[in-house]
């Protein structure tokens, strides 16, 4: 944090916030620039760009390269499902509104269209020309049917009559047979036939089963992409007619969810009703292979109605999101060292096979868990699992955003019920994706004589708390967790995520005043150590920003850091740069979208934004301020966005244990430091990658570094 200005005599707590020295410089700085905001949409896909940045990268193993491409391909997909399709949809209905960039809906459209394609032709090229090449030279071979030897097609006619003919369902299209519908992202075959007899030409659709694998095994590290096995057997689908081509294509549909809740009699059943529709959303997207024939594409676009640009023509093989399955192939050689996350050292000082006594180390102390560099398995679950089993304790209660289909942490929740205690479960139905996943689980946990809530009506529920109530003798007390990211073990070894343990009073009575909000009809905002969305989150950041705008005027130590997913909204924005205009040094660590343009003179000069992408997805949102030495940490659910400040649930809880609020410190730090790799954002809005010295040697790895700091239980340096 800055350290040029001397520290003042006067006790924090006694230091009064001066509205009127904020009002006085943002009167002096004059009206803030109309063009001060990036756009959103243009933002994501500049961070979808950053992650196929990776794939290029030849300092990465091959396997791992291949696993970015795949990344990218699925953040796309997702991107136009709902960003886009949305975009669409209020175009269409008149309620689009001009982007708090300038630029108006159609503008935005254009820009994506535009955009989007030159990347997926880009994820496409570097596929083709550099990681299937490469992925060859080593072993792992992408082959095309005519590559395949004699025996090797014999097999795979085998594996055709026996696996895939049953399950492949030729559509016709002619006057008695309709076009048939496209289920979004599905690849499909675009075949024209022509009749011996007649001589006339018929088109026909062919899905390719997405239950199949999307690459077919010709050895351990050989393979064929599906279609391309469907393609050389199309004869035996269409006995007696000749075929005359056969094309790629895949459909991208409208898969958002919109549920009218306040005309809703039941939010569960609503939901339910909203998704069987999902599937028969518009098309946003047409991806087909460039060789298509143009009469085919001309039918294909009337179909679907889908209009020029929304056509994306790109070298095969088509939907590179497959590539999953390659990574999947035992070669370590390939791949980035394993990494197996130890048990926090907070929890256990001394490695032992033993479990700890989770709730043991709890009432002795704070516990601050990052994962994946801690385990989640021997922290969080087996919080849960121990809370779940100890005769002492008599509630549970758990927020559910996300979680696994075979969750311990459902598991956990179930037997506590079936052990007698009082268990609350908010499972949070309209989680984008996983809304299926969580009317199961849901299901599944009141049947086992959970309480379970379903979310509030206009608002998600992201917080991600856990509360355990226990008997020790002496009084009831509440252990919590507060996390950043979901309860869920399998993303927790992927995602970068902090998480409180605490039994603090004030913690405890918050925690347990929000369930009550979660759970009854009780009305409280006022928290002790909570800022809680709606109602405090943006408000309390900007109190907090300007307070350091106040500290840093009388001379005391100031400054701002902020590592979040996303920073949207623009009051907060704002508050940053009014901040910035007064002098105080700003850091800002971004995964995804940044509306904040940085580096504008007599804007944001002091303001730097970096993002820092790599094997873990950096999840956790951490916001610190100097507060004139006596800094102050939050950690939370909550993004910079309006969705999440405005119609979420979201709780930041700030941390209170010097130790923590210097691993917070050491972790920005490094960060920070030009000896690590990152991409630094310019005032035009254009990332640049700084991956290596001058000399030309590679930076340091942020997570590579955590990696090896934790691995030998060490500290952040």
């Amino acid at each position: 944090m800055s350290t040029d200005a001397p520290q003042a005599d006067l006790p924090v707590e006694q230091i009064a916030r001066d509205d009127s020295a904020v009002a006085e410089i943002a009167e002096a700085a004059g009206p803030l620039p109309d063009d001060r905001f990036l756009d959103r949409e243009l933002s994501w896909l500049a961070f979808n760009s950053r992650v196929l940045q990776l794939s290029e990268d030849g300092q990465l193993p091959l396997l791992d390269r291949a696993k970015f491409i795949a990344i990218f391909g699925s953040n796309l997909d997702e991107f136009f499902m709902v960003r886009v399709a949305g975009l669409k949809r209020r175009i269409a209905t008149g309620i689009a509104v001009r982007a708090a960039s300038g630029l108006n809906p159609r503008e935005v459209l254009e820009a994506i269209w535009s955009r989007a394609h030159l990347l997926q032709l880009q994820q496409a090229v570097v596929f083709r020309d550099e990681v299937r090449p490469a992925l060859a030279a080593s072993g792992v071979e992408i082959l095309d049917w005519a590559s395949l030897t004699a025996d090797e097609r014999t097999e795979l006619d085998a594996f055709f009559d026996q696996r895939v003919f049953p399950v492949l369902t030729p559509l016709a299209v002619d006057p008695s047979h309709p076009f048939p519908y496209i289920s979004g992202l599905s690849l499909n075959l675009a075949v024209v036939v022509r009749n011996p007899l007649t001589g006339n030409e018929l088109f026909a659709r062919v899905k390719v089963p997405p239950s199949l694998p999307r690459f077919v095994h010709v050895d351990d590290q050989r393979f064929v992409p599906l279609e391309d096995v469907i393609a050389a057997h199309l004869d035996e689908l269409f006995p007696g007619m000749e075929i005359l081509q056969h094309h790629a294509f895949r459909v991208t549909r409208n898969e958002d969810v919109e549920v009218e809740e306040d005309d809703a009699e039941n939010l569960l059943k609503a939901l339910e009703r909203e998704l069987t529709r999902r599937r028969f959303g518009p098309a946003v997207r047409l991806e087909v292979e460039s060789s298509i024939d143009p009469h085919v594409l001309d039918l294909l676009m009337d179909e679907l109605d889908v209009s020029e640009p929304e056509v994306f023509r790109l070298p095969g093989p088509l939907d590179l999101t497959g590539l999953w399955s390659i990574y999947a192939v035992e070669r370590d050689d390939l791949k980035q060292a394993s990494f197996v996350p130890k048990t926090s050292r907070q929890l256990a000082e001394v490695e032992s096979a033993s479990a700890p006594d989770v709730i043991a180390e709890i009432r002795e102390k704070d516990v601050l868990v990052h994962h994946p560099y801690d385990s989640f398995s021997t922290s969080v679950q087996l919080f849960l699992e121990q809370a779940a089993a100890d005769p002492a304790v008599l509630a549970i209660k758990q927020t559910l955003y996300r979680t696994s289909g075979d969750s311990p942490i459902v598991k956990a929740l179930i037997d506590a019920a079936r052990n007698g205690k009082q268990v609350l479960a908010l499972v949070e139905i309209k989680a984008r994706f996983d809304e299926q996943n969580n009317i199961d689980w849901g299901k599944k946990l009141e049947e086992a004589g959970v309480h379970v809530v379903y979310g509030l009506v206009g608002l998600k529920t992201h917080s991600k708390l856990s509360m355990v109530v226990r008997d020790d003798g002496d009084r009831l007390r509440r252990y919590c967790h507060i996390g950043t990211g979901n309860y869920h073990p399998k993303t927790a070894r992927l995602y970068e995520d902090f998480g409180l343990f605490t039994c603090d009073d004030h913690v405890g009575e918050d925690v347990a005043d929000l369930f009550n909000v979660l759970s009854g009809y009780s009305m409280n905002t006022v928290y002790h150590r909570l800022l809680v969305a709606p109602h405090s989150i943006r408000t309390g950041l900007i109190e907090r920003i300007d307070r350091e705008i106040d500290h840093h005027l009388a001379g005391r130590e100031s400054g701002i850091r902020f590592k979040a997913n996303s920073i949207v909204d623009e009051r907060i924005i704002d508050a940053l740069y009014r901040a910035s205009q007064a002098g105080v040094p700003i850091k800002v660590w971004i995964r995804g979208i940044c509306a904040l343009r940085p580096g504008v003179p007599g804007l944001s000069e002091n303001i730097q934004v970096i993002s820092i992408l790599g094997r873990f997805l950096e999840h956790s949102r951490v916001f610190e301020f100097a507060n004139g030495g006596d800094t102050e940490v939050w950690i939370g659910s909550a993004d910079l966005m309006h969705r999440n400040l405005d119609r979420r649930v979201e709780s930041l809880v700030s941390l209170k244990s010097p130790e923590h609020a210097d691993h917070i410190n050491a972790l920005f730090e490094l960060a920070f430091s030009p000896d690590t790799m990152a991409w630094d954002l310019g005032s035009d809005g254009e990332w640049t990658w700084r991956n290596t010295a001058p000399d030309g040697t590679p930076l340091n790895d942020l997570q590579e570094l955590l990696i090896e700091a934790y691995r030998t239980r060490g500290k952040i340096e």
